[in-house]
């Protein structure tokens, strides 16, 4: 892993995160992982409709990121936003909601997996256009310097999106403006079915800011202190008033694309062997456990989540759908 420098990031030996921070890091992935497999059954039973991405696997990415972050910073991602929008605090009970599209769901059930936002925690969506949503990012780092804060905007996007054009060009409004801005490239190997390796000519991506002047890392995105470190160092690059940073986080997915994708253009082995060897919650458990945290603790954490899970499954299948004269609201303002 390489930094602009050629140096050496944070890695999986380093101390990172404390013994409490890593018991909300341990907590959080695990709800997201929980959520997203109960979405996944939910999907299979057919109460889940149109397109679901699942966030499994790439939970110490969002919830390293969002440690690193204060109240009023802001953050945008893609269609797989299950996971932002938990880590950001948003109501697992209103997210299910609206997956199932139900009306006490955060888009009051018209919005379904990828289309939900809440101002209230700073998340502003979920976006179904590849890379549309980087664009939008800087728009928001820009607001935050207009308004003269020192907050900062965070805009994910996945290696598939990485070559688009309109991520150039906000690389270029973002440096040329020194614009808080932190992109974060979640590289999970697979743009759709497409290996990374196939689709793009650029295989270091933490570097494709450089023609701009914009500093960058490679981070394990498996590791959720050395993303935590990584993104802390971001942070302070960008409301020191510096500009905007990349961060390229090597993650993976278990899942495939989207809840129809058999995931066929790769070997069952390759997904077997990142979950026994480099599976993130495993990692933090294992730090934990080292530290001298009892399992017991561990368990109380985790039946903790089943029940927030379960809790938020109950919610949606009782919640009523949108009434038909919905369909006719939230379409255009009124003068």
């Amino acid at each position: 892993m390489n930094d602009g420098a050629g140096m050496a990031t944070q890695g999986r030996n380093d101390p990172g995160l404390s013994t409490q921070e890593l018991e909300h890091a341990f907590h959080d992935m695990l709800l997201i992982r929980r959520f997203e497999e109960k979405a996944g059954q939910l999907y299979g039973m057919g109460l889940i409709g149109g397109f679901c991405h699942l966030y499994i696997g790439q939970e110490a990415v969002v919830v390293g990121v969002q440690l690193a972050l204060k109240q009023g910073d802001k953050i945008i991602t893609s269609y797989r936003d299950h996971g932002q929008m938990l880590a950001a605090g948003m109501d697992p009970k209103g997210v299910m909601a609206e997956l199932t599209g139900r009306a006490t769901g955060y888009s009051h059930g018209k919005g379904g997996s990828m289309h939900m936002f809440s101002r209230e925690k700073n998340f502003y969506g979920g976006h179904g256009i590849v890379g549309a949503q980087v664009a939008l990012g800087i728009g928001l780092a820009f607001a935050n310097k207009y308004r003269g804060t020192d907050e900062v905007s965070v805009a994910y996007f996945g290696e598939g999106a990485s070559n688009q054009g309109q991520v150039y060009e906000s690389f270029n409004i973002a440096a040329l403006h020194k614009l808080p801005c932190i992109f974060v490239i979640e590289n999970n190997r697979y743009g759709m079915g497409t290996s990374v390796e196939r689709a793009s000519a650029s295989k270091e991506l933490w570097r494709n800011g450089e023609p701009w002047g914009i500093p960058g890392k490679q981070i394990d995105g498996m590791d959720v202190s050395a993303v935590n470190a990584a993104t802390k160092e971001a942070v302070a690059h960008c409301r020191a008033g510096n500009g905007p940073y990349l961060l390229e986080m090597s993650t993976y997915r278990y899942r495939g694309h989207s809840m129809s994708d058999p995931a066929k253009y790769r070997a069952r082995t390759e997904v077997d062997e990142i979950r026994q060897k480099r599976d993130p919650i495993d990692h933090v458990r294992n730090a934990l456990l080292a530290a001298g945290v009892e399992e017991e603790n561990l368990k109380k954490i985790e039946a903790g989540v089943k029940a927030v899970v379960a809790e938020a499954t109950e919610f949606a299948e009782t919640s009523p759908e949108p009434d038909p004269s919905e369909l006719y609201t939230d379409v255009l303002v009124e003068a």
